[in-house]
């Protein structure tokens, strides 16, 4: 089941007795967690029947002792385990001892007035135990994977449309590169965007740039546009700017976006059927024409000798073969050059 499918089955009241949340992306875990919290119980329920326990703090024979207790003066008693990774059974083996036995015939055979919900963020749990074959067959169990890199831009797209607004491919592909893969992230700075403009707006790139902290003609989608042409000048204008603003600008950072760009490009060449490059490549068809003028500015060779310089850099960035004290804005500067040369 999708997040939301698991949240349209509780607003229909339709109630699983335990939920495993668990995976590498907490956004849904904590999405689903909060829709629970608010929604299961009406006010006056919650005071007797919602109970909210934290891995670290507890433990699963108190768990399993709360879960076993019938509601008051309602139909159902909320359980809510948040940080769950942090139980100590979540993180050794289940063992043999009794205790092992009793949770195991606990989620086999559930208590029907009990809603458990499990927050296991982080990290998937392991399929192989028993407990989570027990909760497979008589609950729910979701798994909240990361979004990739590629994906990203699409995924602000459906976040922005589904809160009624609009966003520019251009606007969504820059939060994308600047706020990376934590989509709490990408969420709350959209919350604070959104207090701010109508539903009738565009969210375009000056929205970003002037809400989010991005410089407007200084960023590496900036940087992408100006190789793509080879703009010797703009290209120095925002090394130096990077150089000058390490904090805003991270050398890790820019250097995964230009390894990403630079490895759709050259993919690009390889494509025997050029109409199919916004699918192959994961990127939105707005941006195609951008990568189409890159293969033309570079040729196969010549981003096979990029990639290359990439991954030269990348280890120099990180102390390995470098020289002395050489700065990251001088190691950047250094391989734009050679890039573009």
């Amino acid at each position: 089941m999708s997040a939301d499918d698991i949240i349209k089955d509780i607003k229909a009241r339709k109630f699983k007795p335990v939920y495993l949340l668990h995976g590498e992306e907490s956004y849904y875990i904590d999405k689903i967690i909060h829709y629970m919290e608010a929604n299961v119980l009406n006010d006056m329920e919650k005071g007797f029947n919602q109970t909210v326990l934290y891995g670290k703090d507890t433990d699963m024979a108190t768990i399993m002792n709360a879960a076993k207790r019938y509601p008051m003066m309602s139909d159902y008693q909320l359980i809510v385990v948040k940080e769950s990774q942090d139980l100590k059974w979540a993180k050794e083996t289940e063992g043999n001892g009794k205790e092992a036995e009793f949770v195991l015939n606990y989620f086999e055979k559930p208590m029907p007035t009990t809603i458990l919900v499990l927050g296991y963020k982080y990290a998937n749990f392991d399929k192989r135990k028993k407990i989570y074959k027990a909760i497979d067959k008589s609950g729910v169990v979701f798994q909240s994977d990361l979004v990739r890199d590629y994906k990203l831009a699409g995924w602000i797209d459906d976040l922005v449309k589904e809160k009624g607004y609009k966003i520019a491919p251009q606007a969504s592909a820059l939060m994308a590169e600047y706020l990376g893969t934590d989509l709490s992230k990408i969420s709350n700075e959209l919350e604070k965007l959104l207090l701010n403009i109508s539903k009738e707006t565009t969210i375009d790139t000056d929205l970003i740039q002037k809400n989010i902290g991005i410089s407007k003609e200084y960023n590496v989608f900036e940087l992408q546009k100006a190789l793509a042409v080879r703009n010797v000048l703009k290209c120095n204008q925002i090394v130096n700017y990077f150089a000058d603003n390490p904090k805003a600008n991270p050398m890790v950072m820019v250097m995964a976006n230009l390894s990403a760009y630079f490895s759709k490009i050259l993919k690009y060449h390889y494509l025997p059927n050029k109409g199919d490059a916004a699918k192959e490549l994961g990127v939105n068809p707005y941006f195609v024409k951008d990568y189409e003028t890159a293969a033309r500015s570079y040729s196969l060779g010549k981003v096979f000798d990029i990639v290359s310089l990439l991954r030269e850099y990348d280890l120099k960035s990180k102390g390995v073969d470098s020289t002395g004290n050489t700065t990251d804005g001088e190691l950047l500067k250094e391989l734009l050059f050679k890039i573009i040369h």
